[in-house]
């Protein structure tokens, strides 16, 4: 599996699907790149898949916050690369619709020492704080967040948001990443509302773990 090349830039936007459904929290957009920019490729997939954006889940606590759990074990947060598959579709939104459009890299987050990378991101997310809210963020790239070990687990299922398609390939990588406390609570400092609303925190933004109804999760590794 290979991430390659940079964004050169990219809209940091907040929003809220809507009430009572799980949120996507903060999206990071590509926006309008080269269809190489970045990639990931190998393992499960059948050619590369190009990277739409990235966007976190977390919880109000310590104990939850992660939509994949490992022997029953929660991680305060989760990272999700999406991809989709431009070289078959002319889209995203047709690879969504599709069994094999999607790929999403999982990366689990833990808390301990800081991540000087996860700086540029958590430093700028107060201009993002409120619902609707979008600012433009130069210069990124993802690769910064993705852990030493590329070992994984991988099985066909579905987006944890709306509209929930069967169309994902996930990858979930084996090694976390470690974040600050400090900069978990960058995560739980923006909001669900908007500046004139009473003030809601974004936090439990998951979707619990489902049951894998008959769909068998494959490892790169031996356990």
């Amino acid at each position: 599996m290979a991430t390659l090349s940079r964004w050169t830039s990219m809209t940091v936007m907040t929003e809220r699907v809507q009430p009572g459904k799980v949120t996507h929290s903060f999206n990071l957009s590509t926006g309008k790149q080269k269809q190489a920019d970045f990639l990931v490729a190998g393992g499960p997939l059948e050619g590369p898949y190009r990277l739409k954006q990235l966007h976190f889940h977390w919880g109000k606590k310590h104990d939850v916050g992660s939509e994949h759990t490992v022997d029953g074990k929660s991680f305060p947060s989760e990272l999700h690369l999406v991809h989709w598959n431009a070289k078959k579709y002319s889209t995203f939104g047709e690879a969504a619709a599709a069994p094999d459009g999607l790929a999403v890299v999982g990366v689990f987050l833990e808390t301990g020492d800081e991540h000087p990378s996860m700086n540029r991101l958590t430093d700028a997310l107060y201009m993002v704080r409120f619902k609707d809210t979008k600012a433009q963020f130069n210069c990124f790239n993802p690769k910064c967040l993705l852990p030493t070990s590329r070992h994984y687990w991988t099985y066909p299922g579905s987006l944890t948001t709306p509209p929930l398609s069967e169309s994902v390939t996930w990858i979930v990588l084996r090694e976390p990443i470690r974040i600050s406390e400090r900069q978990m609570e960058k995560f739980r400092s923006l909001l669900f509302t908007s500046e004139d609303d009473e003030r809601i925190h974004m936090v439990n933004n998951f979707r619990p773990p489902q049951p894998l109804k008959g769909r068998v999760v494959k490892a790169s590794f031996q356990a």
